[in-house]
């Protein structure tokens, strides 16, 4: 994984941030694993505590354990902010936020009863196992998600404005046919019940009665198949093309030597295994990051330059 931060100066300073921010070290490695059991346990006792006969047995054992884990998370913040040479990049980057947003809660809760629920937000914390275990690789499949979202997003837009204007006129129109004798009080009652009968969930708290609204029920449930069909099959095609595109971008003899187990990837530097294809950014051993450098034709013939 490569660091986005640099270690503060002082030397105390250096080895906190290796065991912090580092898990190729033996220290680092227990210190992540510590952390994400400790986020699970405090996440646990949050949800145990929303139990009501849980909450009134334990009394003030559980408020008493989430405080505890605040508290621990809050300096593990401040060393984190401590350690790095600029505290501001670490406190506006991505895990430093969440790592701020994990203990905001608990704090908030002195003012607003009830914030504490907030506090499962430490889930997104586990993030972190992909630098723990070195599933360096799984990162690159999230990327190409992310790239297929990203592509998709226009034409996602077009099609839920649509569906958007689609369910208000239902709820207008089951509004005008069944009227208030029916539960629909409201167009805004008729458009809760088209959203509900076009996702197939059908909740039952709201069924028409005219034979008019049963028909028309039966063409929403049949739009609400291809309504979810459609952003699914959208998301999947390009999916698809973001997974091949580098095989299709390349031809020849480049793509033959993609295609061949040479050994034109350098060797991993964390376990130094080799024989990678020549495309690849993540070690087949560990996970890890291979050199984005690629050997010279000296390196690869064996030869030295003349």
């Amino acid at each position: 994984m490569v660091l986005m931060f640099e270690p503060a100066p002082s030397r105390v300073q250096r080895a906190l941030f290796k065991i912090i921010f580092e898990a190729r070290t033996r220290a680092g490695r227990i210190f992540d694993l510590v952390l994400i059991l400790t986020i699970l346990a405090s996440v646990v006792v949050v949800l145990l505590e929303s139990v009501p006969g849980l909450s009134r047995r334990w009394g003030q054992g559980l408020p008493g354990l989430e405080w505890a884990f605040t508290l621990l998370f809050t300096v593990e913040y401040l060393v984190r902010l401590w350690v790095v040479r600029r505290p501001g990049t670490y406190a506006r980057s991505f895990f430093g936020i969440v790592d701020l947003l994990a203990i905001l809660p608990t704090y908030l809760s002195i003012f607003v009863p009830g914030a504490q629920v907030f506090l499962v937000i430490r889930l997104v914390r586990l993030l972190r196992v992909f630098h723990v275990f070195n599933l360096g690789g799984y990162l690159g499949a999230a990327e190409t998600l992310r790239s297929a979202l990203r592509a998709t997003r226009f034409t996602l837009a077009v099609f839920l404005t649509a569906l958007l204007a689609l369910v208000v006129f239902l709820g207008a129109l089951m509004y005008l046919v069944e009227g208030a004798d029916s539960g629909f009080s409201s167009i805004p009652v008729g458009i809760y019940w088209a959203v509900v009968t076009v996702t197939t969930l059908g909740y039952g708290d709201l069924v028409p009665e005219t034979p008019l609204g049963r028909g028309i029920t039966s063409g929403i449930v049949l739009i609400g198949y291809w309504a979810l069909a459609v952003p699914v099959a959208i998301v999947s095609v390009e999916l698809s093309r973001a997974m091949n595109s580098p095989r299709e971008e390349v031809g020849g003899e480049e793509a033959e030597r993609r295609r061949s187990p040479g050994t034109d990837a350098p060797p991993c530097p964390a376990c130094g295994a080799g024989d990678h294809q020549a495309d690849s950014l993540h070690c087949r051993r560990c996970g890890g990051r291979l050199s984005s450098t690629p050997p010279t034709e000296e390196a690869r013939d064996g030869g030295t330059p003349s």
